[in-house]
């Protein structure tokens, strides 16, 4: 079987550079094609020999993906992308603009293990992890299809990242390389669930981006109702490696908290989510939930989100209520699908 070049190291694409006896200055100009020019296919790789191009098609192939369907928000120009795949599955991405720049949501596996019950990334199920070439290559589509420079990349869309941890570690590397996109790790944000064996895994690597935790309950019992990874890695576990990882790397932890009316965002909800968030480095993302076609979760009035908000606050949290983006597309916070046929 072939290889996807595109998910290799600079180091790993070396040694296979170096197992065909080519120069190492073939490195660096294959891995600039692939990773800053995001090339699809060999051929466009115009300043290598015909020869060599044709050597490394017998060896590799380029993972890619091509827009299938396009849907541009009338609100705030958001873009959401259902992308094809080389096998024919299809993942979901969104790209939104801010004052900073270009900022795109990626996915990380088709489908989602994780069963959270206000999501609809999980509800088709799981199919696969993405390979690193596959994720950054959201990127690349995406880019070339609105003539834009993507500076920012958050990692909230379908699938767990910490699931496929050794591909995203890669695609992590390669998206961060002087020679690829050059995108700074300091741009980047991971979100998850809560693989607690993986968040020490992700510290130890002590790499300056953001982790951002899916919390959405101050306990247990509510969490476990809404989050099933919760019945393995319960909130005091959760957050303790949260603790140990702000003392490691020196970065602070974001939480996720989605406010589902009558469930979670009462006001004994947001007291005891202060109390286990007080002596912790941390800021509080709340999220208003989205509409979801198959899950019977409702939002509050914008008075009860801000009463929650400032609950925290007074409480020594530091906590922003997140702008929706895509609504109209469904292409915010929780609403992305794996399959073709739902806008």
């Amino acid at each position: 079987m072939k290889t996807d070049i595109k998910s290799l190291t600079y180091e790993q694409l070396n040694n296979e550079i170096s197992k065909l006896s080519l120069p190492k200055f073939r490195t660096k100009q294959i891995f600039v094609w692939l990773h800053q020019q995001g090339v699809k296919s060999f051929d466009k790789m115009t300043n290598i020999s015909k020869e060599l191009r044709q050597k490394l098609s017998e060896s590799f192939y380029i993972s890619s993906c091509t827009v299938e369907d396009k849907y541009v928000s009338k609100i705030d120009g958001t873009v959401k992308y259902l992308f094809r795949l080389c096998d024919d599955e299809f993942i979901e991405s969104v790209v939104m603009k801010y004052k900073y720049g270009y900022t795109i949501c990626v996915s990380s596996q088709v489908g989602c293990k994780m069963g959270c019950t206000f999501c609809a990334s999980t509800l088709a199920g799981f199919q696969r992890d993405l390979t690193a070439g596959e994720i950054e290559s959201q990127i690349h589509t995406a880019q070339q299809d609105l003539g834009i420079r993507i500076s920012h990349v958050v990692m909230m869309g379908i699938g767990e990242p910490l699931d496929n941890f050794d591909e995203v570690m890669r695609f992590l590397e390669n998206v961060n390389h002087i020679d690829g996109l050059n995108i700074g790790m300091r741009n980047i944000t991971i979100s998850t669930c809560g693989i607690v064996p993986k968040i020490y895994e992700l510290m130890n690597k002590n790499l300056q981006l953001t982790l951002t935790i899916s919390l959405h309950a101050p306990n247990d019992e509510l969490r476990s109702k809404t989050m099933p990874v919760n019945n393995r890695y319960p909130i005091d576990e959760l957050l303790t490696a949260c603790r140990d990882y702000y003392k490691a790397t020196g970065r602070r932890v974001s939480f996720e908290y989605t406010l589902i009316h009558g469930v979670n965002d009462r006001k004994s909800d947001a007291l005891e989510l202060c109390e286990k968030l007080k002596d912790m480095q941390s800021h509080v993302n709340l999220i208003p939930v989205n509409t979801v076609l198959e899950r019977n979760n409702t939002q509050g009035t914008k008075e009860d989100i801000i009463k929650f908000s400032n609950i925290l606050k007074n409480n020594g949290i530091n906590a922003t209520i997140r702008r929706t983006l895509g609504a109209d597309i469904n292409a915010s916070c929780g609403q992305l699908r794996h399959k073709k046929g739902v806008k």
